[in-house]
């Protein structure tokens, strides 16, 4: 007879497992990021595969929305392309209680000036 937790404890949960996608994803320092900071952004298929896919980065709202798509869906090369280090760190105090928690979590324990910039905005 298998006891009940013996297949359970070895299985991660479901918040590790996304936990662990998304860090698995992070560039080596947010100076990595090199991304555009003006113009139009076109996302690939993989990362935006329904909905809009081209965003103006001179328009707040779609930097913001382009942001949170990238971060969400984004591999680890599309983060390094489509994101610009400055525009995060001056988006982060509004795009962290956009993204989920999961995001925001992995993406502040990687790079804590970014809860610097959050709590400067505040």
């Amino acid at each position: 007879m298998v006891s009940p937790s013996s297949s359970s404890a070895a299985a991660p949960s479901p918040a590790e497992v996304l936990h662990a996608r998304y860090a698995s994803r992070l560039p080596a320092s947010l100076e990595k990021l090199a991304g555009p900071r003006h113009g139009v952004v076109d996302l690939p298929l993989h990362v935006a595969w329904s909905g809009l896919r081209a965003y103006d980065l001179d328009r707040p709202r779609l930097r913001m929305g382009l942001y949170r798509t990238v971060l969400a869906e984004g591999q680890h090369e599309d983060l390094v392309t489509l994101l610009n280090r400055d525009l995060l760190l001056e988006q982060w105090p509004v795009l962290r209680t956009l993204v989920s928690r999961h995001v925001r979590q992995v993406w502040e324990e990687a790079f804590p000036e970014l809860v610097t910039a959050g709590s400067i905005a505040a």
